[in-house]
């Protein structure tokens, strides 16, 4: 199939199953762990009915919704209402295809790598399919045909569009010291060190881009203090607000893929990937590969937990005030990120 044996096919629709298998299990440890934190920072027990510790309430949801009345109002526009949950969901799974978790081993007579499509257009493949995820939500409350979803699509399509620019801007930086748009090459760069002392991670070499990066990421995936398009004292429920059953669970999942995916690409940008510092990972064989695996899941889960921190720390941005943010703050301060990077690239030897 398209030049593939049998074998080459049996390892790319392995790693594909596992990339998904794996997604929605953090999924299920996001929607636990979003209750135990709020739960401990309010001084609260948070879930402890459901299995051991609560451990199972994840799994009490997702049966929840799976057997809740389906309902779809008489007004909807039919098509595009049904449509709207998979356009959230499918391109927030379909980005994590691009991002390597993992060393690279050999196996079955061929070399592995720990990615699912190593494309020399990587990044512009990811910025590509956020993009679609504003279809998502926009066509989501436009179709209910109801004034509350519809007031969240419209804030979902300025706020998205709007952070769209200040968060493609602030990897230029990134691009400019690498050189390349393929992400296995961004980690590839990042081994090594600075100084003898520091990691040669981007963090260290692009700060104000990771800074920017981070806030835009907190608008994109609509969390607080960014969740403006679904704030509930407005908005009911915003753009998903007539949804019920699993068309409403997928816009759920998708807003909980995408954190995962940001963190992931987060991690790959900024901290090196899978990459530990002052390790020679190809040196240890199978224990190096499994060590390079522990170290993106240390990263990504670090970045999950400050989405979780976040949201229920800070309080709510009123709308003028995001979109002053979006505008007159970070667009700028990604403008003279550029700058700098260039003119650093320039004065260098």
């Amino acid at each position: 199939m398209f030049g593939m044996d049998w074998i080459d096919l049996g390892i790319l629709l392995t790693k594909v199953m596992l990339v998904i298998a794996v997604n929605f299990l953090i999924l299920m440890i996001m929607e636990l762990a979003e209750r135990r934190v709020s739960a401990f920072m309010q001084d609260r027990v948070g879930p402890n009915r459901v299995g051991p510790f609560g451990l199972l309430q994840p799994v009490a949801d997702g049966i929840k919704f799976l057997f809740k009345e389906e309902i779809t109002p008489s007004q909807v526009e039919r098509t595009l209402y049904w449509l709207a949950p998979a356009l959230v969901l499918v391109p927030a799974l379909l980005t994590f295809s691009v991002i390597p978790f993992g060393m690279s081993f050999s196996a079955f007579g061929r070399e592995i790598t720990l990615q699912i499509a190593d494309l020399q257009v990587g990044l512009l493949f990811i910025f590509a399919l956020v993009s679609l995820a504003v279809y998502g939500t926009v066509l989501g409350g436009w179709a209910a045909n109801s004034k509350y979803p519809l007031l969240g699509g419209l804030r979902a399509s300025s706020q998205m569009i709007s952070y769209e620019l200040s968060i493609g801007m602030s990897i230029i930086g990134v691009l400019m010291l690498v050189g390349s748009l393929r992400l296995s090459e961004v980690v590839a760069y990042q081994t090594g060190s600075l100084f003898t002392i520091l990691p040669r991670w981007n963090i260290f070499t692009q700060p104000l881009g990771f800074l920017i990066f981070l806030i835009a990421s907190f608008a994109e995936t609509n969390r607080l203090p960014f969740d403006l398009p679904e704030t509930e004292p407005e908005l009911v429920g915003g753009y998903h607000t007539e949804y019920s059953s699993m068309k409403f669970a997928m816009f759920f999942m998708g807003e909980y893929i995408a954190l995962i995916t940001t963190s992931a690409l987060l991690t790959t940008l900024f901290l090196g990937g899978w990459d530990v510092p002052w390790v020679d990972e190809a040196a240890l064989g199978s224990w190096g590969v499994l060590l390079s695996l522990a170290a993106f899941a240390v990263k990504t889960g670090f970045f999950l937990f400050l989405f979780l921190w976040v949201r229920w720390t800070l309080p709510r941005f009123r709308f003028d005030q995001l979109m002053h943010l979006g505008w007159k703050v970070l667009l700028p301060l990604a403008i003279v990120n550029i700058l700098a990077t260039g003119l650093f690239l320039y004065l260098a030897p």
